[in-house]
């Protein structure tokens, strides 16, 4: 639904979930040279394509931690906080909505809807 309301608003080019992430992936890789952010960047990436664009909302990443760590609290033995786990959860997304300006229109990145 995001490419079509894009392709209308902005004129860009419709893609695929998977068409976006492997295009996403070597920004993502340059941005995420942590491992244990990659293995969790790859997850999600994952249930997104699997889920849709819903699985990149705020609200599901509390859901998604739990299926990938079981508790916030694993995730932040992995991660070393809280607050790196979301800054790599909402980070990464900029990268599946740019276009090849190098700009973007990511439509879950700060929605609480």
């Amino acid at each position: 639904m995001y490419d079509v309301l894009a392709y209308v608003a902005y004129a860009s080019e419709t893609r695929t979930r998977t068409e976006r992430v492997v295009k996403a992936k070597a920004s993502i890789i340059a941005a995420f040279d942590d491992s244990k952010q990659r293995e969790f960047i790859d997850f999600v990436l994952e249930k997104y394509v699997e889920d849709g664009v819903r699985e990149l909302a705020e609200k599901k990443m509390r859901t998604l931690i739990a299926l990938k760590y079981n508790t916030i609290s694993d995730a932040a033995e992995e991660f070393g906080s809280a607050r790196v786990i979301r800054e790599t959860f909402v980070g990464f997304q900029k990268y599946l909505y740019q276009d090849n300006r190098g700009g973007g229109h990511s439509p879950m990145v700060g929605s609480r809807g």
